[in-house]
């Protein structure tokens, strides 16, 4: 069984307490015993405090992450505010007094929350995997490190209050990539004067990867046919520029030529597929031809 057939991606539904890494590991094992083939990637990062949807990617697939990672993300938050996290969430030191949150009205929090709606710029967590001169933020707390970090242009489409139960909050937010519900939650309990720190987190898309359509873990490592949880890049680059390749066009890509563009070709990219739907390539412009990126047709 050719790796080339059971490329693309997995909606998995991360549990608790595993890192994405973990995951990544634990299909990687299980996709070599069924295919021989053992190339597993994710595309975006869950913290280990987080649950929801991991677009876990199989084969040729691992090479598409960049261009699935920019979707749209969807999250349930549980905020409890009255103290703060060296983490911004409940895996760090939480400071031992709480600030009196009593006087902390639902007004209060929707004039807060209005802030942070729109394009905003946002002060990543410590704890986090950007890198600075090289070394990751995290690597750099846990040896005691604080260094200034400078606020990093996001956008946040939506927050909208699901409770206010004193002192916890819970939130649906739609945000890009790139946004820290972390820091989200932190400057939030700045905002209202009492601190907070994020006590739970679910991501319930990322794209056009639901969590109602998402395989748990357990399931999905002792399913034995589970080619049909794979989502192929066609169904998974839908919404994207594509192009079938006429016979000619296939030729050339897979010699490393250009091909002319369409009329309608507008994109930074176009992802070109066979007549069979498999992924060809990924073309880029330059003049007025579409030049190969990535080649995938021709590949072992």
């Amino acid at each position: 069984m050719c790796e080339h057939d059971h490329s693309g991606f997995l909606n998995v539904d991360k549990p608790l307490h595993y890192t994405s890494h973990d995951i990544v590991a634990l299909v990687r094992r299980r996709y070599r015993e069924l295919t021989g083939a053992k190339k597993v990637g994710h595309a975006g990062t869950l913290d280990p405090l987080a649950s929801g949807v991991l677009i876990v990617c199989l084969g040729k697939a691992t090479r598409l992450s960049e261009y699935i990672m920019p979707g749209r993300k969807s999250y349930r938050a549980r905020i409890t505010l009255g103290q703060t996290s060296s983490t911004y969430d409940s895996g760090g030191e939480i400071q031992d007094s709480r600030v009196d949150t009593d006087g902390v009205t639902l007004a209060d929090i929707e004039n807060a929350v209005a802030s942070f709606i729109g394009d905003i710029r946002q002060v990543p967590p410590m704890y986090s995997a950007i890198k600075v001169k090289g070394r990751k933020l995290y690597e750099l707390a846990r040896d005691g490190q604080s260094i200034e970090r400078e606020p990093r242009p996001v956008r946040i489409d939506s927050i909208n209050i699901l409770q206010w139960n004193d002192p916890l909050l819970e939130l649906d937010v739609i945000c890009g990539a790139g946004t820290y519900i972390r820091s989200l939650a932190h400057d939030l309990g700045q905002a209202l004067g009492v601190g907070a720190y994020l006590s739970g987190l679910q991501r319930r898309s990322s794209g056009q990867f639901r969590l109602g359509d998402s395989v748990a873990l357990d399931t999905l490592l002792n399913e034995t046919d589970w080619w049909r949880r794979i989502i192929p890049p066609h169904a998974a680059l839908a919404g994207h520029s594509c192009v079938t390749l006429s016979k000619d066009d296939l030729s050339r890509i897979q010699f490393g030529r250009a091909v002319a563009s369409r009329p309608h070709d507008a994109a930074n990219q176009i992802f070109a597929f066979t007549q069979d739907k498999r992924l060809a390539a990924v073309l880029v412009p330059e003049d007025e031809l579409w030049k190969p990126h990535k080649v995938f047709v021709g590949q072992s």
